[in-house]
Formats: C-alpha cells, sequence, structure tokens
C-alpha cells in the first residue's frame, strides 16, 4: 500500500485532556441468524479534545461504522457513545438532529457542495439552517486557514477537487464544532489536492484547537494525525502515537498479516 502525499511537516503530541467523544463497550450487529454481521465488538476508546485521531483497518474491521456510531448517523446496539457529557443514546431525534446540527462536523469523500451557490455560500449554509448568525471574524479566520480567500464568489463547477474538499472542511468548521468527523476526505482527490485538504485538517487542530476524527485508508494520510487506532474484525486491537508513513504501513501489514 503505497501513497504519493506529501508528508506532513513534523506532527505535534496529542493534547491530553478531557476525551471530546468517546465510545463505551460499543457493540454493532447488522442482520440476524446466519446472516448477522458483527460490525463492531465491544469497543472502548475515547478521542482527546484539541487532537486529531486516524482510524484504520483491514477492509470491513468496522471503521466506518464506528465514526457514524460516533457521529450520531447510525445507532449502536449495545453500549454507549458520549459527546461531552453528552449520551447520545438518550436523545430522541430531534435532540439527535440538533447536536448533530450545533456541535458536530461533518467532511465526507463526496464533497457536497451545493452547485448553485457560491463556496462562502456553502460554507455559511450550515449557519443559515440553523438560524444562526455568523461570526464574521470566524468566519475570516476559517477562510484564511483554508487559503480560499480568493475563491469565495466562486461556484463549485469552478473550484478544483482540492479546493471544494477545503470548502467542505471551512463548511464544517465554522459552526465551532466540538468534532469534527472525516470519512475518507481525501478519497476522491489526487496526491496534490489530498496533501492540501490534509495539511489545512492538520492546521485547523494546530492553530484553531479543533477535534478531529478520521477514517482513512492511506498510510500518509494517517501520519498527519496525532495518534492512530487500529480495528481488526470490530475489535480495536492497537494504537500508534506519532505516526510515520513507515509506522503506520508496518502496523497495517502485521494485522493483515
Amino acid at each position: 500500500m503505497t501513497s504519493a502525499f506529501a508528508s506532513p511537516p513534523g506532527a505535534a503530541s496529542a493534547v491530553p485532556g478531557t476525551p471530546a467523544v468517546r465510545a463505551e463497550r460499543v457493540s454493532k450487529v447488522y442482520g440476524d441468524g446466519d446472516a448477522a454481521v458483527h460490525a463492531l465488538r465491544g469497543v472502548d476508546v475515547a478521542f482527546a479534545s484539541g487532537a486529531f485521531t486516524a482510524i484504520m483497518g483491514p477492509s470491513g474491521s468496522g471503521k466506518s461504522t464506528l465514526l457514524h456510531c460516533l457521529a450520531g448517523l447510525d445507532t449502536v446496539g449495545a453500549g454507549r457513545i458520549v459527546l461531552g457529557d453528552t449520551d447520545l443514546g438518550q436523545l430522541n431525534d430531534r435532540r439527535l438532529t440538533l447536536l448533530r446540527r450545533e456541535r458536530v462536523g461533518f467532511v465526507f469523500q463526496a464533497f457536497n457542495l451545493l452547485p448553485t451557490l457560491t463556496a462562502e455560500q456553502n460554507i455559511l449554509l450550515p449557519l443559515q439552517l440553523a438560524g444562526r448568525k455568523a461570526d464574521r471574524a470566524w468566519f475570516d479566520r476559517v477562510v484564511d486557514v483554508v487559503g480560499l480567500r480568493d475563491r469565495l464568489a466562486h461556484r463549485p463547477s469552478e473550484l478544483s477537487g482540492g479546493q471544494q474538499q477545503r470548502v467542505a472542511c471551512a463548511r464544517a468548521l465554522v459552526s465551532r464544532p466540538d468534532v469534527i468527523f472525516a470519512d475518507e476526505p481525501t478519497g476522491n482527490l489526487d496526491s496534490a489536492s489530498g496533501a492540501e485538504v490534509l495539511a489545512f485538517l492538520r492546521s485547523s487542530v494546530r492553530e484553531m484547537g479543533q477535534t478531529i476524527v478520521m477514517v482513512t485508508h492511506d498510510p500518509v494520510a494517517a501520519s498527519y494525525a496525532d495518534r492512530v487506532v487500529f480495528l481488526r474484525d470490530g475489535v480495536i486491537v492497537t494504537e500508534l502515537a506519532d505516526p510515520t508513513p513507515a509506522s503506520v504501513l508496518d502496523r497495517l501489514a502485521a494485522l493483515e498479516g
């Protein structure tokens, strides 16, 4: 497994503190009987505030299922997900929708930008949907970190893939969420664009104190994180601090061997 993404200019150590989100003895089963698939099996893991954590594992290991449960996009079969001090399992649908809107940001492989809106309008859309007024000082800071000041009036069709994904990242940041969840955010990008997005995510942690949890299959993408958590067959089997592409690749090889 190789990648052409450039390695980061040195990754910071994880910031200690109260977890931004955690899974406690979480299990998830799809289907019944002989067709049942045990996606997660009693997962216990915490993600530090102000840190960048990657989740990795072989295909079918449960990494995307874990991310979706952490983000409140999927329910757990057993155990619980706690965002800050809020148990997601105790929320009804309306309160869970509000929590996802106000406290969680999402960046996915598909950019999910509205083609008729400019970059600025796409970035501000979540605030408008929530009926919240934009903090212009914060908006300006996010735009400067994302590096798209001269592209705000452009529509998605006028932007490169990397620029579109950076707009999606800015959209996730503008509401100041507790956690940003990223599912293969560089999966649709070429090497140079992927490196741009990863550098931006890294900067948002270092410069803005953001918390990011990212699923990726790429060892170099994971090396931008402070910590990598590895799953196999729905169980967390190991983790790695201060990852490098080589150390991540070695750990993946051991899991798949």
